[in-house]
């Protein structure tokens, strides 16, 4: 079988690769996470085990296995298995990957399957290279990305391939992954090496879902770790911990780890959670976030979210992004969190947004409505005579600072007060005022 693989490595050269690559699985029952692509009965399994695969295109974070998922398939289906990258590959390159694998089709009838990492990085002409022999099966392309593949990938090649995505590896998979490394990797058993419980709970937890970075820190924390009496290699706590130095957030300043969190972020304020808004807000600051493009959501989110429900929310959120911008990092922190913590616990209301809404809808697709005649710009009184545009009545000269008179040619509502803080005071001064219109068309005094 090992033959089917591009440039295996005699067993010398495989020792020194990093541990990650070394207890790669090699069948699908070795696989740990991604149940819902490999578990019993799902499409990409029962795809793979009926050796009924067209190209896919793998996508998600670090470390899930989208490499090792790709080694699996190849070995389960027999595939000659011929791996390249997106940041290493030419256009000449690739054609000669290619123009092989459809020869070793026509010769020998050996399929390939050609693995291609970070798929994004190619331009358009690369990935437009692929498409003529994905379409007659010439090979299996299987790429693999941490971008979205809707937004990173041609449309023509996303149309001829199944797209699964992979998600980060659970704690629990990870710690896995570490047990079943000291139970089975040669070099660990020659040290020999064994691990605390609290060392490998450690590196499952921080290492965000990335088995690779836990798996290479096991291996450093292990080769750099003394011999203990009994001969054998410890890996303690804080081993690991040095090891895998600072905990990496993932967390892509223009992609999906941005959007996603972003978008936590906000609805957590929306929510009136305050705890898991500067839980998300702390997470975009500690990976290097803009302060300034967290301020300027919350001062959307003040209008969106809380809008006259407490008027003040608009004013913290846009004080927050001047301070924000006047002091910089890391005081703004502080900024942030109070800004975020009065905006989570403020009363929610978005009658104004979407009144906004309703308003915009309307003018776009409908008849625009005229200006009544009395509302028009008057300017000189005989041009206001002159074209009728006469007959105003100034609010404040009548009783209450209110007269009943038409300010727009419709009746439809597009503001409708809740009775959240101080909506519920605006809300009575209107039912008021439409009491008043109502008594003054029925000819009785207005109050």
């Amino acid at each position: 079988m090992d033959e089917l693989f591009e440039q295996e490595e005699k067993p010398e050269h495989a020792k020194k690769r990093p541990l990650a690559a070394r207890v790669r699985p090699r069948t699908l029952d070795d696989v740990v996470g991604q149940e819902h692509l490999l578990g019993p009965g799902k499409l990409l399994r029962r795809a793979i085990e009926a050796d009924r695969l067209g190209s896919l295109i793998l996508y998600g974070p670090p470390g899930c296995g989208k490499t090792t998922l790709a080694e699996v398939i190849a070995r389960v289906t027999r595939r000659k298995f011929v791996r390249t990258s997106g940041v290493l590959e030419n256009v000449a390159g690739l054609r000669a990957h290619l123009e092989a694998a459809r020869n070793r089709r026509a010769t020998s009838g050996v399929e390939t399957i050609l693995f291609i990492d970070e798929i994004h990085r190619f331009n358009k002409a690369q990935q437009d290279v692929l498409l003529p022999y994905v379409e007659d099966g010439a090979v299996i392309l299987v790429g693999a990305t941490t971008h979205n593949p809707f937004f990173f990938i041609n449309s023509p090649l996303t149309s001829r391939s199944q797209i699964f995505q992979l998600e980060a590896l659970a704690p629990e998979h990870v710690r896995r992954l570490l047990d079943r490394a000291l139970e089975t990797d040669e070099a660990l058993r020659a040290l020999p090496a064994r691990a605390e419980p609290e060392a490998l709970d450690h590196l499952a937890k921080v290492c965000e879902g990335d088995a690779r970075r836990a798996l290479n820190a096991l291996e450093i924390a292990a080769l750099t770790s003394p011999k203990g009496p009994d001969g054998t290699v410890l890996v303690t706590r804080d081993a690991a911990a040095d090891s895998i130095q600072k905990k990496a957030v993932v967390y892509d300043h223009d992609e999906d780890g941005h959007y996603d969190t972003i978008s936590a972020f906000i609805k957590s304020v929306r929510g009136s959670d305050p705890n898991a808004a500067l839980y998300w807000l702390a997470k975009m600051l500690y990976a290097g976030e803009d302060p300034r493009f967290v301020a300027r959501r919350l001062v959307i989110l003040a209008s969106e979210d809380i809008g006259n429900a407490d008027p003040r929310g608009l004013t913290v959120a846009t004080s927050a992004l001047e301070a924000v911008d006047f002091v910089g990092m890391p005081e703004a922190r502080i900024v942030l969190a109070q800004a975020t913590t009065y905006l989570a616990t403020a009363p929610k209301s978005n009658a104004s947004y979407m009144g906004i809404e309703a308003a915009m809808d309307d003018v776009k697709n409908d008849r625009v409505l005229p200006v009544p005649r009395p509302l028009r710009s008057t300017g000189s009184k005989k041009a206001a005579k002159e074209f009728g545009h006469t007959g105003y009545q100034y609010a404040h000269s009548f009783e209450g600072h209110f007269v009943d008179q038409e300010y727009a040619p419709t009746s439809k509502i597009y503001y409708e007060p809740t009775e959240q803080g101080y909506e519920e005071t605006i809300k009575r001064r209107i039912e008021h005022w439409n009491e008043q219109r109502k008594k003054a068309r029925r000819g009785k005094k207005p109050e």
